[in-house]
């Protein structure tokens, strides 16, 4: 083994012929990869070596840099405040149009690797006065352990923690992995089984179980995101049918953000989705009942704003990731109603506004 590989416990081994060489399957997601000796998993980033499911990319990154909170995005988790963001190499899914594809399936672990330890990204965060972490751009399921033990050092140093997954986990290693998050972008691509099975390599009630787990039985922040792909997932029938569930399953308070795609991966032929898709998913979601309803991935600052769902008073002004209005009290409740705000926040936002800003903390 090298240095970024080690031990996992989410696995077993399968039975085996008389003479045959048994196999191991990976239990952590519902794909259930059944290995022989040296063979990786879908994700690419586990293996089985040695007759044991080991994780190969421990300590290595893909890359960090500081952003907005909103462009995970979370429009209710501590608005305004800088996130320091990082993922790993692989992905348990396999969608068609993934928007981070050089990343999620990179197979060049070692060229595109920064190396940092769990306290190390806390100690930077801390230094660069981030509130939080992100475990995204490829999805942290499959770095299960590694996100793990940053959550665990970035909580000795008061910093909060955001997953941004697509929610594709099995329930033993999913309520470890949620133990230690505060918030999460929980990614809901469709709302058919056959758009998944199809457009992802996965399936849909994995993640609708994901979904009521957080709900009913953490105290995770989260909200949703689903990127509306034209003549795929857009039709009115199928955001009806998720926007319903949404409020019966999870309640109304559950953020939802309908993102434009725009051509790449395995889906070039396919166009951009139009503003007007995004505007008609949001009527949809709200008249169904979703109280926070938005628009993503177009310039659209009614879409992107947040409303009092009592009075209808915008609360929080957005013009792409910058915040242009404030209007909560200290405790989060509207300036002009006195109605609460679903969501995490401090008495003042932050100031972070649209930045960017890659680190490397190899430097630091």
């Amino acid at each position: 083994m090298n240095t970024h590989t080690i031990a996992t416990k989410y696995w077993h081994t399968l039975d085996a012929k008389q003479g045959e060489v048994p196999r191991v399957q990976c239990d952590l997601c519902p794909r259930f990869c059944k290995l022989k000796e040296g063979q990786h998993g879908l994700c690419f980033v586990r293996a089985n070596e040695g007759g044991k499911i080991v994780s190969t990319t421990y300590g290595l990154s893909s890359g960090f840099c500081v952003d907005p909170i909103e462009k995970k995005p979370l429009n209710h988790f501590l608005p305004g405040t800088p996130i320091l963001s990082f993922g790993t190499a692989g992905c348990n899914l396999a969608c068609k149009f993934c928007q981070n594809w050089d990343i999620s399936k990179s197979r060049e672990i070692y060229t595109l690797a920064d190396e940092a330890s769990p306290q190390k990204i806390a100690r930077v965060a801390k230094a660069l006065n981030c509130r939080s972490v992100a475990y995204t751009y490829n999805d942290p399921v499959v770095f299960h352990e590694y996100a793990i033990d940053v959550a665990l050092a970035c909580r000795e140093l008061g910093i909060k923690s955001v997953a941004v997954t697509a929610g594709y986990v099995c329930p033993e290693p999913r309520k470890e992995f949620y133990a230690v998050m505060d918030a999460a972008n929980v990614d809901l691509k469709g709302f058919t089984n056959d758009f998944y099975r199809h457009l992802t390599g996965g399936d849909l009630q994995p993640v609708l179980d994901t979904l009521m787990y957080l709900r009913h039985e953490t105290q995770v922040w989260f909200e949703l995101t689903t990127l509306l792909i034209p003549g795929h997932n857009d039709s009115d029938e199928e955001i009806q049918n998720m926007t319903r569930w949404v409020v019966k399953e999870l309640g109304p308070d559950v953020p939802m953000h309908f993102t434009a795609f725009h051509p790449d991966w395995k889906m070039q032929d396919v166009p951009p989705t139009p503003p007007a898709t995004l505007t008609r998913a949001r009527k949809i979601a709200m008249d169904n009942g979703v109280r926070y309803a938005y628009t993503g991935n177009v310039h659209d600052k009614s879409g992107e704003s947040t409303y009092c769902h009592h009075c209808g008073q915008r609360l929080i002004g957005r013009d792409w990731y910058e915040l242009s209005e404030w209007n909560l009290d200290a405790s989060g409740c509207c300036h002009k109603c006195g109605t609460a705000l679903a969501g995490i926040f401090e008495p003042k936002p932050g100031t972070w506004g649209a930045r960017r800003q890659p680190v490397r903390l190899a430097a630091m």
